[in-house]
């Protein structure tokens, strides 16, 4: 079964240095039907406008995914990790016990483009940690790129469930499949331009819940960037 998420069915708010849209609740935005998928907890679709960003805040017992698409966005914690992330790398935060970090645009002329990703840890009280791996367009060309995982194979970031996010690129026509294990879910979601899950139809923004499926397969409907989530 494919349950299409379309991207205008989405939460959504405009705080003027934010532009932000929710595939599942988020602060203000509520809705029952849509609290998550399975370990999945949050995709949140945000652009900060230039020279502004998120202020010191805190968060525990996440593991939280930011994967930049437009400009570059600069991270400080409380672990001690300064960083900037461009397109083409994944960072990723374990809140653990807790911890304290910042996010913001420095560019004076440039907005960023990210999503921001939470997913429910296997356990709670972790020690927090930190992780940012490049992976380079050419990786995910035509191919299921491997870039969180919960025992970091194939250079993925490690997060602490039994989840994986892989990455594509596709090119008009182009198609790539992934195989389902029994029991397992899928989440997909198209991070830019036009691709088809199965057949379904999917435009930037669109998101679909898939379970008990075998295969699945996506093809470029025009050039696309996608993440697939397999999971428990």
């Amino acid at each position: 079964m494919i349950r299409l998420r379309k991207a205008g069915d989405r939460g959504h708010a405009d705080h003027g240095w934010l532009d932000t849209w929710h595939t599942f609740s988020f602060a203000d935005y509520y809705d029952p039907e849509h609290m998550g998928f399975r370990a999945l907890r949050v995709i949140n679709d945000d652009v900060v406008a230039p020279g502004r960003g998120f202020g010191t805040h805190p968060h525990r017992d996440m593991e939280i995914v930011t994967y930049v698409l437009e400009g570059a966005l600069a991270h400080k914690d409380s672990m001690g990790n300064a960083s900037t992330i461009v397109p083409g790398e994944v960072q990723r935060m374990s809140a653990g016990t807790g911890v304290l970090h910042s996010e913001f645009n420095h560019s004076k002329t440039d907005r960023v483009h990210l999503l921001q990703i939470w997913i429910l840890p296997s356990r709670t009280g972790l020690a927090p940690s930190y992780e940012q791996t490049f992976f380079p367009d050419e990786e995910k060309l035509g191919r299921l790129r491997l870039v969180a995982s919960p025992d970091g194979a194939d250079g993925s970031v490690t997060i602490h469930q039994d989840a994986r996010l892989y990455a594509t690129l596709l090119e008009p026509g182009q198609e790539v499949a992934h195989d389902l294990a029994p029991g397992r879910h899928a989440w997909v979601h198209v991070a830019r331009g036009k691709a088809s899950l199965n057949g379904h139809a999917l435009a930037a923004g669109d998101g679909a819940a898939v379970s008990g499926e075998e295969r699945l397969t996506l093809r470029g409907d025009g050039r696309a960037e996608v993440l697939l989530f397999d999971l428990a």
